[in-house]
C-alpha cells in the first residue's frame, strides 16, 4: 500500500500576540518567526516520522526550494511535487498568550493545481492505495473523483471548509477527520454528538474521528465507537497539533495497527507536538512518541 498526499506546502509567518486581535483592532506582536508548513506538508512529516513512506503531491512556486530540502531530509517523497512560477502559499499565524492560535492563508501555487498534472501522478498509484486531502489546494472535487475511479483509499480532512468541499462528492470518502468547528460546519452542530450523530446519517458507511482539543478525540465507524483522551502536555503552540494527530492516525491505519492503538499513538504524537513551537519542526518523531508516558 503506498500513500499518496496531495496537499499544500506553506511558509508560516508565526506571530506572538497577547491576543487574538479583533475586528477593527491593531495590536503589536511581540515576536515573529517563519517556519516551513501548510497542512499537507505537516501531514506528510507527520506520516514519515511516524516511519511510513509518504509521498507529497501539489506544487511549489520559485521560492520552494526549501520545501525540497525539508521533505528529502525527513523522508517525504517529492517526486509529484511541481515547480512553476510564483510564490508558493502563505500562512499568517497569531498565536496567543494561551497558545490558540487564528490563521490567514494566501494561496499561492498551492490552488494553481492543474488537472493535467494530477492524472499524471495518480497514474503511479492503483487501488488499495491511501490518498490523504485536505481543503488547501484547486480541484478537490476532481481528486476524490479520479482516485476514487481508480479504487484509491481517501482520506479527507476538510478544512477550511467552503463550498469546495460541499461541491465534492463526499459519499467517496472512506475516512474523515475533523475538529469541532469544522463538524459545525459540516452538520450544523457544535456538540460532538450531534456531530457523530450527523456524520452517521449521511455518511453511514464512513469512518469518522471527530478531535476534540484538550478533551481528546472520538472515533465512529459503522459498528464502533471509540474515545480517546488527550494526554496533558504544557501547550506553547497548537499550530500542528491536527495535523501530527492525523498523520500518525493514517500511519497506524496503513500499518493495519488497530483503531484504538493508531488513536492512542495520534494523541500522543499531538501531545508532543503543542509543547514546541512551529509547525513542521513541532512534529515528534516515532522513537519520541514511543517513549511518551501513558495517562496512568
Amino acid at each position: 500500500m503506498k500513500i499518496l498526499n496531495y496537499g499544500s506546502l506553506n511558509y508560516d509567518y508565526v506571530y506572538t500576540v497577547p491576543h487574538i486581535a479583533a475586528e477593527g483592532e491593531t495590536i503589536s506582536a511581540e515576536g515573529m518567526e517563519c517556519h516551513l508548513g501548510g497542512k499537507g506538508l505537516n501531514q506528510s512529516v507527520a506520516i514519515a516520522r511516524a516511519g511510513s513512506r509518504v509521498y507529497q503531491g501539489g506544487a511549489a512556486g520559485s521560492d520552494g526550494d526549501r520545501f525540497f530540502e525539508f521533505c528529502a531530509a525527513n523522508g517525504v517523497s517529492t517526486e509529484f511535487i511541481e515547480r512553476m512560477e510564483g510564490a508558493c502559499g502563505c500562512a499568517f499565524i497569531q498565536v496567543d498568550s494561551s497558545s490558540e492560535n487564528c490563521i490567514v492563508l494566501y494561496s499561492g501555487t498551492n490552488k494553481r493545481q492543474s488537472r493535467e498534472h494530477i492524472d499524471q501522478v495518480l497514474e503511479s498509484f492503483e487501488e488499495g492505495d491511501l490518498l490523504i486531502l485536505q481543503n488547501e489546494i484547486n480541484e478537490l472535487p476532481y481528486l476524490i473523483d479520479r482516485a476514487y475511479e481508480r479504487g484509491m483509499r481517501i482520506v479527507l480532512n476538510p478544512s477550511p471548509y467552503n463550498s469546495q468541499v460541499e461541491e465534492s462528492d463526499l459519499n467517496k470518502i472512506e475516512f474523515f477527520l475533523l475538529n469541532e468547528v469544522e463538524g459545525e460546519q459540516i452538520s450544523g452542530s457544535r456538540e460532538p454528538e450531534k456531530i457523530l450523530s450527523y456524520m452517521k446519517r449521511r455518511f453511514p458507511e464512513a469512518k469518522v474521528v471527530l478531535t476534540l482539543g484538550s478533551q481528546g478525540a472520538v472515533y465512529q465507524d459503522s459498528r464502533q465507537k471509540i474515545c480517546q483522551p488527550a494526554f496533558p502536555a504544557p501547550a506553547v503552540d497548537t499550530t500542528a497539533a491536527g495535523d501530527t494527530f492525523t498523520g500518525y492516525f493514517i500511519h497506524g491505519i496503513a500499518c493495519q495497527d488497530s483503531v484504538r492503538k493508531s488513536l492512542e499513538s495520534a494523541a500522543k504524537a499531538a501531545a508532543i507536538a503543542v509543547s514546541r513551537k512551529g509547525a513542521a519542526d513541532s512534529i515528534p518523531w516515532a522513537g519520541e512518541v514511543e517513549a511518551f508516558g501513558s495517562l496512568e
